[in-house]
């Protein structure tokens, strides 16, 4: 297994010295690395206890009878340790195998306050609406995404990549190589073993039995918790056409070309969303504060990898050295790779990213991406080519009050004043698609003192 220093553990350090700290459930997607980081985060206690209760001996130790300090005194005998709690952590994974234990987390809180205590489940969704009642108030979530575009550098020891991209802005001896190394990033994907097996060998068509693999383990998945075998035939389904749609904006009715009914076709998105596999991303329709995804309109379909999804319809022979992935895949690669690093600076909430639609009968437009950054909405489209070719863009900055949007394109840092076809003056600045998880910060450190207009400061 992959074993870098992942922003995660980062995250966990502040954890055990916050005051007030509650017992931690760590979220994501089988297979994203959560057990890994929780043994990494472990060699900073002198004593750490590790229990998976999809094992019958860990299972067993939470009976209906037991309350946690009974659990303890039992652990303190079967562990050899000693009632160190301070410099102690409790690991409980797969803990969605006993649901009644999610509820048990509140009383380690109140009984052991000075225990660090970390639960992990792959398919938690599933287990909560099984808990009669959950400890709302006495637990904290962090979120645990496949490898961010940094991470993926760190793995690969691309340390000097690193510094340069932290620049702002990027120095140009540097672009070209980290949009090499994004284009295969967006190829391999995050998941921790497939970058392992790459970073041993170097041949990416050698990883394609590990996604194999875990595209198996949810297809498994399905089958322990699909539901009757209806359901169960249903989600198969979804999960075997959903690869080749990609690309396109999803529409319940007559998905894969099937007569199932549009709410059967729902349903087993939502159930692979609880999966972690797959997410649907609903568009707004604001140009103002505050963004409301339209549950009405056709959502767009995020896979949880990148790699993954490029296995599974076949296209990595084609993608290799290709010098702007936009130029494949009807362009639809690059978008979700940025989502996916949108995704995964979200560490405390699992609230998807928004892109923003006007429909209306004669015209419509599509802005790829919106952010929200305090009273600010800046859009975000995701194309190269000319700067005169982006007429959704307009039409949001000609109903919005924005004086900012952003486009995220395979070419250098720069700022342009551009004039919409109603005359409205607005600054574009255009950034490389690998900064896609660092838009927050060019926004703060471009704006001028006016707060109105924007330049590249260097």
């Amino acid at each position: 297994m992959l074993h870098i220093r992942r922003k995660g553990l980062i995250l966990l350090e502040k954890w055990r010295i916050k005051k007030g700290r509650k017992p931690l459930v760590l979220r994501g997607a089988r297979q994203v690395g959560k057990t890994t980081l929780v043994r990494d985060f472990s060699k900073s206690y002198s004593q750490f206890i590790s229990l998976n209760l999809e094992l019958a001996a860990d299972k067993k130790l939470f009976s209906d009878d037991m309350d946690v300090v009974a659990l303890m005194q039992r652990l303190t005998i079967r562990e050899s340790i000693k009632p160190d709690w301070e410099n102690t952590l409790l690991f409980i994974d797969e803990i969605q195998e006993v649901p009644d234990a999610i509820q048990l987390l509140r009383y380690f809180y109140e009984r052991f306050p000075e225990l660090s205590v970390i639960a992990a489940g792959s398919l938690l969704e599933f287990a909560l609406g099984s808990v009669r009642s959950f400890p709302v108030g006495r637990v904290e979530f962090q979120y645990l995404h496949p490898l961010s575009f940094e991470e993926y550098l760190i793995a690969l020891d691309k340390q000097q990549a690193i510094d340069a991209m932290k620049q702002m802005p990027v120095p140009d001896y540097a672009v070209d190589e980290l949009h090499k190394q994004f284009n295969l990033y967006c190829l391999l994907g995050g998941m921790p073993e497939v970058l392992a097996r790459y970073r041993d060998d170097g041949n990416v068509f050698n990883i394609q039995q590990i996604y194999e693999s875990i595209w198996k383990s949810y297809q498994n998945d399905v089958e322990k918790y699909g539901g009757n075998t209806s359901a169960k035939q249903m989600i198969r389904f979804v999960l075997t056409n959903a690869p080749a749609s990609f690309d396109q904006r999803i529409t319940f009715q007559n998905f894969g070309q099937s007569t199932y009914r549009s709410r059967e076709i729902g349903e087993a998105f939502r159930q692979l969303h609880d999966t972690g596999l797959l997410q649907l991303i609903y568009p707004t329709t604001d140009v103002k504060t505050p963004l409301i995804p339209d549950y009405k309109k056709s959502p767009r379909m995020q896979f949880l990898d990148s790699g993954l999804l490029v296995y599974r319809i076949g296209i990595l022979a084609e993608l290799i050295g290709l010098e702007d992935l936009s130029d494949s895949a009807r362009g639809a690669l690059i978008p979700h790779c940025v989502f996916q690093e949108r995704i995964a600076i979200q560490d405390h909430t699992d609230s998807s990213p928004f892109f923003w639609v006007r429909e209306k009968s004669q015209s419509s437009a599509e802005v790829d991406l919106i952010i929200q950054r305090g009273s600010l909405i800046i859009p975000v489209e995701i194309k190269s080519g000319s700067i005169g070719k982006l007429r959704s863009l307009h039409a949001f900055m000609d109903q919005s009050p924005a004086t900012l949007a952003i486009r995220l394109h395979q070419g250098k840092a720069a700022v342009d004043e551009v004039k919409t076809t109603s005359g409205k003056v607005y600054s574009l600045l255009s950034l490389p698609y690998f900064l896609a998880a660092s838009l927050e910060n060019y926004i703060e450190n471009w704006r001028n003192e006016d707060g109105t207009t924007w330049k590249l400061i260097s």
